[in-house]
């Protein structure tokens, strides 16, 4: 599943000291709506992280319902509380990203999951292999209870995010043996083949490679999607 990155419009990558603006090869700027477009031609799904939602707590939803009109989005908008899930939802999002590193806590799951069922639950792993988290209400910081505990409030698909480490591919198949489980973080497309052995749903790429190769035809750094990956909805 494609990840793009959206601040005020304009389309980001990962920089060395956070996401940076990204240009196409002629200087301009890339167009969301254009990128949109042309992931959707492989892709049935984009993965949009609104970094607006999650620096400033302030969602692109105007972007948001456009694209949503598109492609079918998962977004992660840093969202914190059962509301903000559902003001994504609203847009015309397929399912809202709640993430362990802002989500308040397992109350606001729980009313969240009450509001709708259109959740997908991201678990941030620093690179000790602690779980990231915003609320101490958890609990705990061991990704296996954390992700049993969101299964038990409702929520099935689960993202393990690696920040600044490889993916512990053990530690995905043991979330996998719950439920569907996404791998993303410090996923790359290369690492694809991993993800069967894993019994992973799926994983979630940042498109760099893809941008930088964006006059070639067919676009390169793109790859079909997975069968797991196109029936993830069922």
């Amino acid at each position: 599943m494609p990840c793009m990155l959206l601040r005020k419009g304009g389309v980001c990558v990962p920089g060395p000291d956070g996401p940076v603006p990204v240009r196409a090869p002629g200087g301009r700027p890339f167009d969301p709506f254009d990128v949109v477009d042309r992931l959707a031609e492989t892709y049935s799904i984009v993965y949009l992280v609104d970094l607006d939602g999650i620096e400033r707590g302030d969602p692109q939803l105007d972007y948001l319902q456009e694209i949503a009109r598109e492609v079918s989005l998962w977004v992660d908008g840093g969202v914190r509380t059962a509301e903000q899930a559902i003001d994504i939802l609203i847009t015309g999002a397929r399912r809202a990203v709640l993430s362990s590193a802002y989500l308040r806590g397992p109350r606001q799951l729980k009313r969240a999951w009450r509001l709708s069922e259109e959740l997908v639950v991201e678990m941030d792993i620093d690179p000790t292999g602690q779980l990231m988290v915003a609320d101490p209400a958890w609990g705990t910081t061991d990704p296996i209870e954390f992700a049993s505990a969101v299964r038990s409030a409702g929520p099935d698909h689960i993202i393990v995010s690696p920040r600044e480490a490889d993916p512990d591919w053990s530690l995905v198949a043991r979330v996998a043996t719950g439920g569907p489980t996404w791998v993303d973080g410090s996923f790359s497309i290369r690492d694809a083949g991993a993800l069967p052995a894993a019994h992973a749903a799926g994983g979630i790429f940042h498109i760099d490679e893809i941008l930088r190769n964006w006059d070639e035809q067919p676009l390169q750094g793109a790859s079909a999607p997975s069968p797991s990956a196109r029936n993830d909805e069922n």
